[in-house]
């Protein structure tokens, strides 16, 4: 990870939440890793930017683990490109990381609303 200079704001995905965002556009419908990445981009306002090879170590680990499969298909303008979709295991780990990330979001929360 880069350090952002103080004029840009950090858009680096928090180690460990790659995964679950990619599981989360996922399950709205299948896509390609650059319809991914710019999902992603997009429903968090550009909070978080998807480096390129981030992403495809992350689907390679998910297709792995039996969380996505893939195929190659034509894309609306007329390429190709490998499409991902969430399996029945992927919306399982969906379901149990979302439950996780809920519960450390709000014990972090709760520590930056405490006064001390």
């Amino acid at each position: 990870m880069r350090k952002p200079n103080a004029s840009e704001p950090n858009t680096d995905v928090i180690q460990g939440t790659l995964d679950l965002l990619i599981l989360k556009t996922l399950s709205l419908e299948p896509m390609h890793g650059f319809g991914i990445a710019r999902r992603v981009e997009q429903i968090s306002r550009g909070v978080f930017k998807v480096n390129a090879g981030s992403l495809l170590t992350a689907l390679q680990r998910l297709e792995r683990a039996g969380a996505v499969d893939s195929e190659w298909r034509e894309t609306p303008n007329a390429r190709h490109a490998k499409f991902y979709e969430l399996t029945r295991a992927g919306r399982k780990q969906l379901e149990g990381e979302t439950a996780d990330w809920q519960r450390r979001a709000g014990a972090v929360a709760r520590l930056l609303s405490a006064e001390g």
